[in-house]
């Protein structure tokens, strides 16, 4: 089974913009929540979160590591062609130690602990993080693609 590029288009926007998922269900569609609220972006080592892992599965360690929220909104996120990709740089804290490797990346529910980890996919590629490294994703860096 697949879904149409228009209606994967249509859930990107409702899950990374807030913006209703028109013509399903009932004339308003898929409707946008009352508070968009925040992804929380989190990096991740070695073989991933996975499938049935959390946010915390191989997240980061780092000494100044932490998440880093980011809106459901248009101002932080386009949607083109099945792709939802974010339109301002997302930065994490600068490491005071290493090496550490960073292989995936997450979107998740939660600041800390191990969240609901909602989508995860691996980095073009691995980021080795030393001292004075801030990990980051250029504007429109970090891609989403439903296919």
């Amino acid at each position: 089974m697949s879904a149409t590029n228009a209606f994967e288009t249509s859930l990107l926007g409702l899950i990374f913009t807030n913006v209703a998922a028109a013509n399903v269900g009932d004339a308003g569609g898929l409707l946008p929540s009352a508070t968009a609220g925040v992804f929380w972006v989190s990096l991740h080592t070695g073989a991933g979160p996975g499938e049935a892992g959390g946010q915390d599965t191989n997240e980061a360690a780092y000494d100044t590591y932490g998440r880093v929220s980011v809106a459901r909104s248009a101002a932080e996120w386009t949607i083109t062609n099945e792709v939802a990709d974010n339109d301002n740089e997302i930065a994490f804290a600068q490491s005071g130690d290493g090496p550490e490797t960073e292989a995936h990346f997450g979107l998740g529910s939660a600041e800390t602990t191990a969240g609901n980890l909602f989508i995860y996919g691996a980095l073009t590629a691995s980021l080795v993080v030393n001292a004075g490294i801030t990990p980051s994703f250029a504007a429109g860096a970090l891609d989403v693609t439903l296919d």
